[in-house]
């Protein structure tokens, strides 16, 4: 503990000295194991935030894999609000989902079969004061009697030896499993990856997909909620934006402002609920830009006002720049094969002002618009 607490803010820079000294007071192996965490430890604050990360045990493998903090809040809240008292926590690894749901007032059984997140949910149940409400094992997941729970949660593994797995019955355990467990239970909650296809997700679940700060986070199907539902979250907030089995919006010349769905609106194909929302139609029929006469304020999309709208042409597009003197440029792109790193490497902007570039199509065509954010 005392060796942590001393490697809370150092920076990869000072690692050698700062190992030098603390070994002078301490064996080696303890040293190096607390450098590792507490490197993790620094990792973790993005997801955890610096109180409880500073306080947490990590597995190298469960920092990547945890839920956010504020993505694991919303959940557990939705647990509780459904009368949920008690939560099997099924792939649990090092307890984030666990954490959330007993600060919630929800008693959870986590379960894992690596024994280090074992020992480190354990450790991090302890730490924050939720021992009471968190009780671990370690077992195989599809061994464990959930019944006397009142839901599941499952977090299958989705990364392999090789990086993501984008197949589900590839997961760790497989999709099928975890919706046959899922049938079983009555309530529960799968984590999926928000790249999901939306044919795959069975009938009676409702599909959620999760957004935090404008970042795709997951999807998640629920069972015994709203069958055939279909929202996006986006946090903070949160704000759910449900699907009504709109038609896709209309095809309409660009007008004065340009709107960028939020990415679970997008994932949860939802562009025409919030077309609707903002009175407004597509400007290509291939492509999630929303375009409108009117500046109208939603928490579903991030709103532009277009000031120039282009053929595709670097050259028009330098002699622009150029003429309002940006320098501070973001280049946005939908449906373009134009990187956005190579484009500003051409253009070298330079100047006081600042630009949005989308090179996007319209009614069919490449085209450039050049604009500023509303807000």
């Amino acid at each position: 503990g005392r060796v942590l607490a001393a490697l809370r803010d150092f920076a990869p820079s000072e690692e050698l000295a700062v190992v030098s000294r603390l070994r002078r007071e301490h064996p080696a192996e303890l040293v190096t194991a607390a450098v590792a965490q507490a490197r993790l430890r620094q990792r973790a604050v993005a997801k955890f935030g610096a109180e409880d990360a500073y306080r947490m045990y990590f597995t190298p493998g469960g920092v990547e894999q945890s839920t956010r903090a504020a993505v694991a809040a919303h959940r557990a809240a939705r647990f509780a609000e459904l009368g949920v008292g008690s939560v099997a926590d099924l792939c649990g690894g090092i307890g984030g989902d666990a954490i959330a749901l007993a600060r919630a007032g929800i008693r959870v059984l986590a379960v894992d079969r690596d024994p280090a997140a074992v020992a480190a949910a354990r450790a991090n149940a302890a730490a924050l004061g939720l021992a009471d409400l968190v009780e671990v094992r370690q077992a195989d997941v599809t061994e464990v009697d959930t019944s006397a729970y009142d839901a599941v949660f499952v977090d299958p593994a989705r990364r392999g030896g090789r990086g993501r797995i984008f197949d589900p019955e590839a997961y760790s355990p497989p999709l099928s499993w975890a919706i046959g467990a899922a049938r079983a239970a009555g309530r529960a909650a799968l984590k999926i990856a928000p790249g999901i296809p939306h044919e795959t997700v069975p009938p009676e679940a409702e599909a959620e997909w999760v957004s935090d700060g404008g970042d795709v986070k997951e999807a998640v199907l629920w069972f015994g909620t709203r069958p055939g539902a279909v929202t996006a979250t986006l946090l903070p907030g949160p704000r759910t934006l449900a699907g009504r089995g709109l038609p896709d919006p209309a095809v309409r010349p660009l007008g004065r402002y340009l709107y960028e769905p939020d990415g679970a609106v997008i994932r949860a194909h939802l562009v025409a609920e919030a077309a609707e929302e903002l009175a407004g139609g597509l400007i290509d029929a291939t492509i999630a830009y929303i375009t409108t006469d009117t500046a109208v304020p939603t928490p579903y999309a991030t709103g532009y006002e277009i000031t120039d709208e282009l053929p595709f042409s670097l050259k028009r597009l330098k002699a622009l720049l150029r003429e309002r003197e940006v320098g501070a440029l973001t280049v946005k792109k939908r449906g373009s094969a134009v990187e956005p790193g190579e484009l500003r490497r051409r253009l070298k902007p330079k100047g006081p002002n600042a630009a949005t570039v989308f090179l996007t199509r319209a009614a069919g065509a490449p085209v450039m618009l050049v604009g500023r954010p509303l807000n």
